[in-house]
């Protein structure tokens, strides 16, 4: 049976492919960072963003959106990883919501493949924050478990990974969000012109 988290509530997990669906109502940015038994991301290879969208056993969404899956395989994740923690931030420059607390309250499952549902957390009580870790999934004892977290970062994705304790925070939530911009750009681009069309043909 699913269980509806609280922040601070774990639940075990017991299907070691997974997804970790996202619903927040506008676009948002997903990630991930991959820590060690003692919770510390070894440097910027150990988060999965955007513009650098997959590690074993891991793969985001390349462009912000409303709706995200990230695909998850605990048993292709390094033997020193411990501890899986699911990140949200909004898209810096879009001229959208500068904060959580103007949305409605992101809503996270972790499910099966074949969508059964084993775990959601819906993240309340954000307010100035732009950046909030959703959730973990944390290895104890050969066990893979998710707890709910909802901490959110008033300022922003650079805070919120410096807290990770990356010493680069700042440059690297800049190329995230810079890989957001240039995903949306490459979505938006206009269709080739009929002349170019016909110029490619010869």
């Amino acid at each position: 049976m699913a269980a509806e988290l609280v922040r601070g509530q774990n639940h075990p997990l017991t299907e070691t492919r997974l997804e970790i669906r996202v619903s927040a109502g506008h676009p948002v940015v997903a990630g991930a960072t991959l820590a060690d038994d003692r919770g510390v991301v070894a440097g910027p290879g150990r988060v999965v963003h955007p513009g650098a969208p997959a590690l074993p056993g891991l793969e985001v969404p390349r462009q912000a959106a409303a709706d995200h899956r990230l695909a998850v395989d605990l048993d292709a994740m390094p033997p020193d990883v411990h501890r899986i923690t699911v990140l949200l931030a909004l898209p810096s420059g879009t001229g959208g919501p500068a904060r959580f607390g103007a949305l409605a309250a992101p809503f996270v499952a972790v499910t099966g493949l074949d969508g059964t549902e084993q775990a959601s957390y819906t993240i309340t009580d954000l307010d100035t924050e732009s950046a909030v870790v959703a959730v973990e999934l944390y290895r104890r004892a050969g066990a893979w478990k998710v707890r709910a977290i909802g901490q959110g970062y008033a300022g922003g994705l650079a805070a919120l990974l410096a807290d990770q304790g990356l010493a680069e925070a700042s440059v690297l939530a800049g190329a995230v969000h810079d890989a957001v911009a240039q995903g949306q750009a490459r979505a938006v681009a206009p269709p080739p012109r009929a002349g170019d069309a016909t110029q490619v043909r010869q």
